[in-house]
């Protein structure tokens, strides 16, 4: 082939189909102009709560002086719960896998009842700065400070997720490196949460979650307009098999009905119920009916969320339901789509991109901010302070909280530099939950709702649900590295693309079989964070039940949740205590302390 011919061939058919392959989002002035003021107006937040509020006791810091009001908090937990996984990575999960994940919105109305009738009763009775504290009254300070350490274990595992999602997004949209973006985000985040206490993470959310939940509408109804309205895309999606839903029992099912609806019910029952973040928001509210009002609200708005982000993944679906961009080449990741996605509904709208992209940070910093507070406040009061001065200043303490949230942003940072190599940000989520969730939701759960559940089961049952989930993590990754546990996404089509393309001068293979792989492998990572509290309360029962006395230890039915205290009628917990104390019948010493300064502390406060 000669010259001209090659030059020919470059300018009417390569140069075309390299600048439709390119596509990207181009961040203009007053893009970066919108960006900018989000993020500045949410460190502006902190240095008022930080700087013009008085923050310098650890419980104005942790709980804002048990004084914050309904709503701010409901929507507190709606944004920490609404993080830029559900912005970006769900929308592209709906997109390629069907309306699977948004079935856990049934899931929501579960973990009302169980927050509400389980947990938060015996929590906010015994006005816990940590939930951990509960463990040490429960069982003993040994089993307190391991679910201490699972706890920031798990955060080390989801918070480089929560960065890293929206920072691969704006990487996509202005050619920025995620590795440059991501400390400069956490560092704002880090900045507004160490000075301001949980005052200005509250508000901050409050504001940051107002701002995502209107740049998703904004996108959805310009999105829908291009679809042909609701109801064109409601067709569209429906031919295309993503509203089906497959009731099979089968747990190997990626997105079964009961997978989605069971797994998640432990899972958000993990995240919330027992989780430091929500129930430290919770018992920041001055009654119990306010707390419980908050949670229902949440609930609500947790649902709104993920069923705007599921209409997105449908629309965008409905949009390129002929021509699409993972075939053509057009993105290479999934979370990539969305962003992709703006500039074809947006791209004429000025500063939209600017506002989404900010939407996004917003719910990714105000999940960010809300876990690095509670962090701090666990590691404080589980570890730090027990090597302290006991005549420590409040001031002291409230030092010492900030630089550990410092210490915890900058290693969830240096986290992103690994999970950025692990794939799927749906799946890995979900399944990075089960390993430290598992074994938590296990201890707590077993712990509300039986006395026989003790001491030693629950610390070797939540070390060995660990071990056992890590096991299983570690094994499904090397069977999906080798080629095996593939999930074909829902039929897909390149048939009405407008622009031709080229694929890369790759071979496709066919998917490895898994069938020969052993079932345990092949469970959908929804069951995860169950598994891990299943195994957590078999191994902790068969350890209680041959190192328990004849006699039941000694729980305080206010250890106990109140959906089971008929099960112990006639009993009272002042008079079960005396007779304790009297026949020396504690569970062990340690736990005798803390229930008689526990009781003691709070005759106090109530003669006072």
């Amino acid at each position: 082939m000669d010259l001209q011919n090659i030059s020919t061939t470059f300018l009417t058919t390569t140069l075309p189909n390299l600048l439709n392959n390119t596509k990207r989002i181009s961040f203009s002035w007053y893009d970066y102009l919108l960006f900018s003021i989000v993020l500045g107006f949410s460190s502006l937040i902190g240095v008022y709560f930080g700087c013009f509020k008085d923050q310098n006791t650890k419980k104005e810091y942790l709980l804002g002086g048990k004084q914050m009001k309904i709503w701010p908090i409901a929507i507190s937990l709606v944004a920490s719960h609404t993080s830029g996984i559900t912005v970006l990575a769900v929308p592209a999960d709906v997109y390629r896998f069907g309306l699977g994940f948004w079935q856990g919105c049934l899931s929501l109305y579960f973990l009302h009842f169980i927050t509400v009738h389980i947990f938060l009763p015996v929590f906010y009775k015994l006005e816990v700065t940590s939930t951990y504290e509960y463990l040490a009254l429960r069982y003993d300070e040994k089993t307190r400070m391991m679910a201490s350490a699972l706890y920031a274990i798990s955060l080390l595992l989801y918070l480089p997720l929560v960065i890293y999602i929206p920072c691969l997004g704006f990487a996509a949209a202005t050619g920025v490196s995620v590795h440059v973006v991501a400390p400069i985000a956490c560092g704002i985040c880090i900045f507004y949460t160490t000075i301001g206490g949980l005052k200005a993470v509250v508000w901050s959310d409050t504001f940051q979650f107002t701002l995502t939940i209107g740049c998703l509408i904004a996108v959805l109804w310009l999105a829908l307009k291009q679809a042909g309205g609701f109801f064109s895309m409601w067709h569209t999606a429906s031919e295309g098999h993503r509203l089906d839903i497959d009731f099979n029992p089968d747990p190997t099912k990626r997105d079964g009905f009961w997978a989605v609806v069971i797994g998640l019910t432990f899972m958000f029952t993990a995240q919330n119920s027992i989780n430091q973040g929500c129930v430290q928001k919770l018992l920041a509210l001055p009654t119990i009916e306010d707390a419980k009002y908050s949670c229902f609200i949440f609930c609500i708005g947790c649902i709104v969320a993920k069923t705007l982000s599921a209409l997105i993944g449908l629309t965008m679906y409905a949009v390129y339901a002929g021509c699409d961009p993972f075939t053509t080449k057009q993105v290479d990741k999934n979370d990539q789509l969305v962003p992709y996605f703006i500039m074809d509904v947006g791209n004429n709208v000025p500063g939209l991109s600017g506002l989404f992209f900010a939407g996004v940070f917003c719910a990714a910093l105000s999940t960010l901010s809300a876990n690095l507070n509670c962090v701090a406040g666990t590691l404080y009061t589980d570890f730090i302070s027990k090597i302290m001065n006991p005549r420590t200043s409040e001031k002291m303490a409230s030092n010492m909280l900030k630089l550990l949230v410092v210490t915890a942003g900058i290693g969830a940072w240096l986290m992103v530099f690994i999970i950025e190599h692990l794939g799927g940000i749906v799946r890995l989520s979900l399944s990075l939950k089960g390993i430290a969730d598992g074994p938590l939701l296990g201890i707590f759960t077993i712990g509300v709702l039986s006395k026989r559940f003790n001491s030693k089961g629950a610390f070797y049952g939540a070390i060995s649900g660990m071990v056992f989930m890590a096991w299983l993590f570690s094994m499904t990754k090397y069977y999906e590295k080798q080629g095996y546990l593939v999930f074909e996404s829902k039929p897909l089509s390149t048939d009405n693309c407008t622009y031709q393309f080229r694929f890369n001068d790759t071979t496709i293979t066919k998917p490895k079989s898994d069938d020969d792989i052993f079932i345990l492998f092949r469970l959908s990572f929804y069951y995860y964070t169950m598994l891990g509290a299943l195994i957590t309360v078999l191994i902790g029962s068969i350890i209680s039940f041959f190192t328990n006395k004849d006699d039941d230890p000694v729980v305080p039915k206010r250890l106990l949740s109140p959906i089971i205290h008929w099960m112990y009628p006639g009993e009272d917990e002042d008079e079960e205590m005396e007779a304790s104390k009297r026949n020396g019948d504690y569970y062990n010493v340690q736990q005798a302390i803390q229930l008689v300064t526990t009781h003691n502390d709070g005759e106090k406060e109530n003669f006072s």
